[in-house]
């Protein structure tokens, strides 16, 4: 009877060895095979973060809930994330330079709201070539603007801004905030310089700016199909208009 134990026994152990091998060889098929890539008819799923081997963000697509805030150099910063549903784009460094975004409800008393916004950032700073469209119930506009914006970097121009938000006593941090606002070795932080779009009141328009993001020359063709070219001072006041003013 011993050795009727002993000989099941070594059977058993002779089948656990087997089964263990087989289920190893299976197991690493499988990894090798996921490892590779996956095929999938249809995923549903919140976000999405396209890294780096490093780890480092690329890409990140997500719902409103999950969105990313602003990130520099892998640290977050000026702001929470869970206002910007679509696509935000990182540079090799994995600080953000660019996105898409889109939004737009109607509300319980029939009234609407929508945008959607395509945009390219400056280097360590913020955007400077972007589309947008925004309609609130109908009045609408859509644009493309290239700005101009200081060689500032964004990530100490936020830390600063939001140490003087703190100062204590209103009047002085209204000013610190001013001065913190003014152009950095005479360039503005922010200067529009194209812009081409439909704006709210229906008309077609052109404005070309100089450095400080003062409209200079203006193109317009309004809601009436009235064309006209109006030339413009520093002051913004208009110089000249063709055809001239009767």
């Amino acid at each position: 009877m011993d050795d009727q134990i002993r000989r099941e026994l070594r059977l058993l152990k002779g089948y656990a060895v087997v089964v263990t091998m087989i289920l190893g060889t299976l197991s690493i098929a499988a990894f090798k095979q996921s490892a590779r890539n996956e095929k999938f008819t249809e995923i549903d799923v919140e976000r999405i973060n396209i890294v780096e081997p490093d780890g480092k963000l690329r890409m990140v697509i997500s719902n409103r809930p999950r969105s990313i805030g602003p990130i520099y150099k892998g640290k977050p910063f000026g702001y929470e994330g869970g206002g910007r549903p679509g696509i935000i784009f990182f540079n090799d460094e994995g600080t953000e330079n660019g996105g898409l975004t889109f939004a737009g409800k109607r509300e319980a008393n029939g009234t609407y709201t929508a945008n959607t916004g395509l945009s390219f950032d400056q280097f360590n700073q913020d955007q400077i070539l972007y589309f947008q469209y925004s309609d609130q119930n109908g009045s609408r506009r859509a644009d493309f603007t290239i700005a101009d914006r200081a060689p500032v970097d964004i990530y100490d121009m936020v830390a600063e801004r939001d140490s003087l938000r703190k100062i204590p006593d209103s009047t002085a941090r209204a000013a610190a905030l001013k001065k913190w606002a003014e152009p950095r070795n005479g360039q503005p932080l922010f200067a529009p310089r194209v812009y081409i779009g439909r704006d709210r009141a229906r008309s077609a328009v052109i404005n070309l700016s100089d450095p400080s993001g003062k409209t200079r020359l203006r193109m317009v063709v309004d809601s009436l199909g009235a064309a006209s070219l109006q030339f413009l001072d520093a002051t913004g006041r208009v110089t000249s208009t063709l055809p001239e003013r009767k």
